[in-house]
């Protein structure tokens, strides 16, 4: 593994010319955005925020809004056939297509983006209601996914103009999921440096760790990932492209699924990770198990950890220590009918890594899961 500190002057220069606050909304298309909804709310803890559609003027999709601490999520669906949305999701299935990033000024960010050689989604447009203004615009990366970067400074409404508030009767109790940590990009063989590239140029990030074949290998596949951080550290996107291997890799697996790039699994991070997972298990959220012979040994690889060592093993919880601290880990199955995104959850105590000691266990679990559906 190689790795690349971030220094004082790095930030300094990335936020001189595009100063990025967070992850403000991750945007999906999918086929039925109400039941979408509810499955997330239902699954996986969301509680219900903004709605739009034909009710509040929207005669052209319907989005329904959920969140969790910091965590927002939208499901937009179309309300007519043979629609751009429509037809970006018979493409890929249900999917992300919206990676928001809260920034101070949006005109500001979009315009850096443009000179430095993105591609424009759409140009700064202001966005009104009685609760005040919003200013977006909005960049494409890879594959069909887009950034929008979003300025409310000058808003106090519930999420965005065109939204009225989702007063829905079920109420969920929060699974204890806080933040997105980071969200994966799978993209074609020998794409992976040029989207380093874009992040590097375009929008000012910087490659923290790096993960070759030697890394990331089974005896039958392997991959190879580079990890993008913005200044402040709050935003990362590890970028995956697929390396030569005796059979199909889970990422081959899922550019063929998903008709080619975009985002592979977003990780949540949660504070008690332990319960968390169980409450999840208990909503009927699966995930990948690896064989109990990864525990036998766990005390030897990492050292002393808080957490009781039975209680990791039986809900299948991943454990990795680098020079700061360590982490746990889990990851689900694939949420969706194509074997395309999934999520994992994970608790930092000081680690600022992504698990490396686990990828074998990891990639053996997925390559279970791809021999059961015929796809290794």
């Amino acid at each position: 593994m190689k790795s690349t500190v971030i220094t004082e002057a790095d930030k300094l220069k990335s936020e001189e010319f595009m100063p990025l606050l967070g992850t403000d909304y991750v945007e999906f298309y999918v086929s039925n955005s109400k039941q979408a909804a509810h499955f997330y709310k239902t699954a996986m803890g969301f509680n219900s925020l903004a709605y739009s559609g034909l009710e509040t003027g929207n005669k052209v999709t319907e989005s329904y809004v959920v969140y969790q601490d910091k965590i927002k999520f939208v499901f937009t669906s179309p309300l007519k056939g043979n629609s751009e949305i429509g037809k970006q999701i018979d493409k890929h299935g249900d999917g992300v297509k919206t990676i928001a990033l809260w920034v101070e000024d949006a005109t500001q960010a979009y315009e850096e983006a443009i000179g430095r050689g993105a591609k424009s989604f759409f140009e700064p447009m202001i966005e009104k209601d009685d609760h005040g203004q919003v200013i977006r615009a909005g960049i494409h990366t890879y594959g069909d996914v887009v950034h929008v970067f979003v300025e409310r400074k000058n808003y106090n409404g519930v999420f965005l103009p065109g939204f009225r508030a989702w007063n829905s009767d079920f109420k969920v109790t929060s699974v204890g999921l806080k933040f997105v940590d980071h969200m994966v990009g799978n993209v074609e063989e020998g794409q992976m440096n040029e989207w380093v590239k874009f992040y590097e140029e375009v929008l000012g990030f910087k490659q923290i760790l790096s993960f070759d074949d030697n890394d990331i290998s089974t005896e039958f596949t392997a991959l190879m990932s580079k990890v993008m951080s913005n200044g402040n550290g709050r935003i990362k996107f590890p970028i995956n492209e697929p390396a030569p291997g005796l059979k199909k890799s889970q990422v081959d697996e899922y550019l063929e699924f998903y008709n080619g790039a975009g985002v592979q699994h977003i990780a949540v991070a949660t504070d008690d990770i332990i319960k968390t997972v169980t409450k999840l298990k208990s909503r009927g959220i699966e995930f990948l198990k690896v064989p109990q012979t990864y525990y036998d040994v766990l005390s030897e690889r990492v050292g002393k950890i808080d957490e009781d060592i039975s209680a990791l093993a039986e809900l299948g919880i991943l454990v990795d220590r680098d020079e700061e601290g360590y982490l746990l880990q889990i990851f689900t199955k694939t949420v969706q009918a194509r074997p395309t995104m999934f999520f994992e959850i994970i608790q930092r105590k000081g680690a600022n890594s992504f698990g490396k000691g686990n990828f074998k266990a990891l990639f053996e679990a997925l390559e279970r899961e791809q021999e059961l559906r015929g796809t290794l």
